[in-house]
């Protein structure tokens, strides 16, 4: 072990050897325990709690949590990552190699904290031994994203009061895999990137364009008017969605939340209405799961027709 006399090394100055070790556990060499930079306990239950420091025009995840996504995290270098922690009991990894090799890279400090503490400080089930702190993410302006320069039309997926935080999560993981051009929140009674958000969108966030209105209806005329074609996922509509008239034009698909759906003035704002065909005895799929086979039914048609 190094000997304890000596200056101290600033937190931005820790060698990759020494973020290797942290992560690895490896004898024979430095470990940072940081007891100093150990997480505010008393924070993270407000935030976990709802009472978020997260501004008005902030999406929030600052939060992250999960292997993949603190690495995507640093891959990304899209934002200031202020430092990851790691469980003293993680077993060296190739996701967690490079962990410690980005964060080396990008000069961000690794705490190796007790698999207790990094329990207490978590706000999801499963942190998976790691954890790191960010600015947070700000949202794009939704004329930006309606300029986006793309190959193929514009793909925007926009979200009606979904509150649950997982269904947001994977929502994102899926928009971003398929390739759309960006996500609609609207600002009020819908949730935010919350770290279970952040954690099942697993690094997504990260390279997704999201916008946050005001109004969603008023967004939805806006894109209209910009020469979107708005579509609605509706468990009712008459429609399938193999039915879609418009898949290879630009497009918005609107996604309700369960078991309220689309709101009435959203529905008036859609040019097409469609549901998916179902033939169990469950009355609907969920958000998330129905969100996925629309917007690979989007895909797969602008395929075939390209």
């Amino acid at each position: 072990m190094s000997s304890s006399r000596g200056p101290r090394k600033r937190a931005d100055q820790t060698t990759q050897a020494e973020n290797r070790q942290v992560v690895g556990n490896r004898p024979g060499r430095h470990q940072r325990r940081g007891n100093a930079a150990v997480p505010n306990k008393g924070r993270a239950r407000n935030e976990a709690k709802g009472k978020s420091r997260t501004r008005p025009e902030d999406l929030g995840g600052g939060h992250v949590e999960g292997r993949q996504a603190v690495r995507e995290l640093l891959r990304a270098g899209r934002r200031r990552v202020e430092q990851v922690f790691v469980s003293e009991d993680v077993h060296d990894t190739a996701i967690l190699a490079e962990i410690a090799d980005l964060s080396e890279e990008r000069r961000v400090p690794i705490r190796q904290l007790t698999r207790k503490k990094l329990d207490d400080y978590a706000r999801t089930d499963s942190h998976q031994g790691v954890i790191a702190t960010a600015e947070s993410i700000r949202p794009v302006e939704l004329d930006v994203a309606l300029s986006a320069k793309q190959n193929q039309p514009l793909l925007i997926v926009a979200l009606d009061g979904v509150t649950d935080p997982g269904n947001l999560g994977a929502i994102l993981r899926t928009a971003e895999v398929a390739g759309a051009s960006a996500v609609v929140l609207p600002r009020h009674r819908a949730v935010r990137l919350t770290p279970a958000a952040v954690k099942a969108a697993a690094g997504a966030v990260e390279h997704l364009p999201i916008s946050l209105v005001g109004g969603l209806p008023a967004a939805l005329q806006r894109m209209s008017d910009e020469g979107l074609w708005v579509i609605g996922l509706d468990g009712t509509a008459k429609d399938s969605i193999y039915e879609l008239r418009v898949a290879k034009e630009p497009l918005v698909v609107v996604f309700g939340a369960e078991g309220r759906g689309l709101s009435h003035l959203v529905s008036q704002r859609c040019d097409q209405l469609v549901s998916i065909p179902q033939n169990g005895h469950l009355e609907s799929l969920n958000v998330s799961n129905a969100a996925a086979i629309t917007i690979y039914e989007v895909r797969r048609r602008r395929e075939i027709d390209h």
